[in-house]
């Protein structure tokens, strides 16, 4: 069976960067348990401190990323880049989750209760 594609949309800008990158990382462990395949585009933070970029270049690398998945978790606060990204999910017909644990009841029958 395929696994799915999971891209998490969150804030980046808003609050500490670091601790927003931390966040999505956090969701990408749970779902790689439950047996999906994330995408965690605020990784690309560490390309971005090695080799820097304008916002607009990480904003299409992170769309065209986007496409390529089969479902949208949108977690933490506001965000307009993750507006937009949820968006374009529409756009291209992604379902889009907000939180883990609809994502789960969705596609899982047994999985762990998550509290975010």
């Amino acid at each position: 069976m395929k696994k799915l594609k999971v891209y998490i949309a969150s804030p980046y800008t808003d609050g500490d960067t670091a601790l927003n990158v931390k966040m999505q990382m956090d969701f990408a462990d749970k779902l790689m348990d439950e047996g999906f395949t994330p995408f965690v585009p605020l990784l690309s933070h560490f390309q971005h401190m090695a080799h820097p970029r304008q916002y607009d270049d990480w904003l299409m690398y992170a769309i065209d990323w986007l496409k390529s998945c089969d479902v949208l978790l949108r977690v933490g606060g506001e965000s307009p880049g993750a507006e937009k990204e949820i968006e374009i999910a529409k756009q291209n017909k992604i379902p889009v989750f907000y939180g883990i644990t609809p994502l789960l009841q969705h596609y899982k029958k047994d999985f762990k209760n998550y509290t975010s």
